[in-house]
């Protein structure tokens, strides 16, 4: 059972009792404290900005519920908390939503702390302006459940983003008839809100990270391995939900028939940037998955030496035995050392390796900034290069249908629905 604390330790009580072996890990990069400035707290109500997501195309109605998931056996490798937390949105067809709430793009409290965390991760982000807690979804809150078994799908969302800003995509594959399970990968996402108090972090878990996580190889391996094993968890808990379980120890009631929709022998996973190489790797290292789409990852370490190459990961080094999709940008700037990896894992699979490239595109297009940049240009709130920076130049009207078209197609193909 999960302990709920009293007050919890601040941020900055914990950098004067740091954990030796993490001194030595997070030194240069990984930041324990908040910055030091106050924080805002959410949109500057001089300038209402007021976001809105592309809606689902799919003939099923979406419903969605959060889960907080422990992990008893590993401890955090971030921040000196005894377990390992993980908090999920779980969006699945839908057998009726009347009278059903739709749910915020993010919880409340990380919403209003994300004007401020945000911009850590991409600093083309406006930090005042944007009222991110009014942003709503298209999925409804705790509606039943279909009760046809349907494939699942994780996500794992990219660097510093929290699991919210690929709520457009989860909620068009929902629509289509899938399972989706949405993991944030805490002390890495920008912002993460928890529903119980733990000795350790604040009840609004901010990312530690300063910079891009490549520039440490230590850091970064910490932040794949991480996320992998984050992913083998979430997948044993869909297990546990299929069969009729309560993974959750808050005990919170969960939407009616949601065990019934979990189909946990039909399993995919994609994710974007450092999770594109944590659905790629996750594949090679658990045969629970059938298929796995990386957007933009990674499938190398980082050198340890200035100069030198890094060493492939396996699922590069040996090839896939699966189904797997690569979707790339001609926006991207580091396309020599993904090419490298990328060549790698062609070349030595045994199983063909889709590969498919977005044009006049960059890096976050896959995200829900592809639908939120171009709002914010035209509201004022950014400049047109940091959204050509942030997602490229491409229409929202042509990278979203092009981005669920890429993803849908994959799936319909290698874990069709019926």
């Amino acid at each position: 059972m999960v302990h709920e604390a009293g007050p919890t330790i601040g941020r900055r009580s914990i950098l004067g009792a740091a954990i030796p072996a993490a001194a030595l890990l997070f030194a240069g990069g990984v930041v324990r404290a908040r910055p030091a400035r106050a924080r805002s707290g959410g949109a500057d109500p001089s300038v209402p900005g007021r976001l809105r997501l592309p809606a689902p195309t799919g003939p099923h109605p979406v419903g969605t519920t959060t889960l907080y998931l422990v992990d008893r056996s590993r401890t955090d490798p971030w921040e000196p908390i005894a377990v390992r937390e993980v908090m999920v949105t779980v969006y699945y067809p839908a057998r009726g939503v009347a009278g059903r709430t739709l749910a915020p793009q993010l919880p409340a409290a990380a919403a209003r702390e994300f004007a401020e965390a945000g911009p850590l991760s991409h600093p083309q982000l406006p930090s005042t302006g944007v009222d991110w807690a009014a942003t709503r979804t298209h999925s409804h809150v705790d509606a039943p459940a279909q009760t046809t078994r349907r494939p699942v799908l994780l996500y794992s969302p990219g660097g510093g983003d929290p699991r919210g800003m690929g709520t457009a995509l989860a909620e068009e594959l929902a629509g289509r008839g899938y399972v989706v399970v949405a993991m944030d990968h805490p002390g890495d996402a920008a912002v993460v809100e928890f529903p119980v108090d733990l000795t350790g972090r604040d009840r609004v878990r901010w990312t530690v990270f300063r910079f891009d996580p490549r520039n440490d190889p230590t850091i970064a391996d910490t932040m794949i391995d991480t996320r992998i094993a984050d992913t083998k968890f979430v997948l044993d808990q869909v297990t546990v939900l299929a069969a009729g379980g309560n993974p959750d120890p808050t005990g919170r009631p969960l939407p009616a028939d949601l065990h019934r929709v979990l189909d946990p022998r039909r399993v995919g996973v994609y994710g974007h940037s450092a999770g594109g190489t944590t659905a790629a790797e996750t594949m090679a290292e658990d045969h629970r998955i059938s298929a796995a789409i990386n957007m933009e990852g990674y499938l190398d370490h980082p050198p340890r030496v200035p100069g030198r190459v890094g060493e492939l990961y396996p699922i590069a080094r040996d090839g896939a035995d699966r189904p797997l999709l690569l979707i790339d940008t001609d926006g991207f700037p580091e396309h020599a050392v993904l090419e490298r990896s990328w060549s790698a894992l062609i070349a030595h699979s045994r199983h063909r390796v889709s590969r498919l490239r977005m044009r006049s595109a960059a890096h976050a297009v896959f995200t829900d900034y592809a639908a939120i940049a171009p709002r914010l240009v035209a509201s004022g709130l950014m400049r047109p290069a940091d959204r050509d920076t942030l997602i490229g130049a491409i229409a929202p009207t042509r990278s979203i249908p092009t981005v669920r078209r890429y993803v849908h197609g994959f799936f319909a193909r290698h874990l069709p629905t019926h």
